[in-house]
């Protein structure tokens, strides 16, 4: 389940990442507002580098940095009552910081929202400038949408996910 803030729980996903055997195949819940793009590109590296088999389901909201480990699922699933929000990249900082700090920090988010945004379309296997229509400047889509788009695939809330979806897990392995 990846739920809430990133930031509030980075070690505790990032370790329930780890914990499954490489190569296995599960399901991944999302209620997610988002947090941390470095906790976002994290749980997508783990994904990916351990060849996990993941499904994504969006069960409410996969917002912001938590669209990226939902677009490294390899089978991805909403309801219409899904909602994502494609924004871009905010920096927040509490501490004091001095200018040229600041102007450093501002040539690395630039550079990190280019590869992010690159990621999201390499992943998603969606046109980039679609993304960019829904980043720019930042809309909130239905599951419906997304669905519609092609990104993922369409599932009634009032329904088992769909049969099958496991079909080769009889490996013993378990899931994500």
């Amino acid at each position: 389940m990846l739920a809430g803030d990133l930031n509030d729980k980075h070690t505790d996903l990032l370790q329930s990442v780890i914990d499954v055997p490489r190569g296995s195949r599960g399901v991944i819940y999302f209620d997610s507002n988002g947090g941390s793009v470095y906790t976002s590109l994290s749980l997508m590296s783990l994904i990916r580098l351990r060849n996990l088999d993941a499904t994504g389901v969006v069960l409410g909201e996969c917002s912001s940095a938590a669209l990226l480990p939902f677009a490294a699922c390899r089978r991805r699933y909403v309801t219409p009552f899904s909602t994502l929000l494609f924004h871009a990249m905010k920096w927040e900082s509490e501490e004091n910081v001095r200018l040229h700090e600041a102007a450093e920090w501002a040539r690395h988010f630039q550079a990190i929202e280019k590869h992010f945004d690159g990621l999201l379309a390499q992943l998603f296997d969606a046109d980039p400038q679609l993304l960019q229509s829904w980043t720019e400047p930042g809309r909130f889509i239905s599951g419906e949408e997304l669905a519609n788009a092609g990104l993922a695939e369409l599932i009634s809330p009032l329904e088992a996910l769909p049969t099958g979806l496991f079909s080769s897990a009889a490996s013993g392995r378990s899931g994500v």
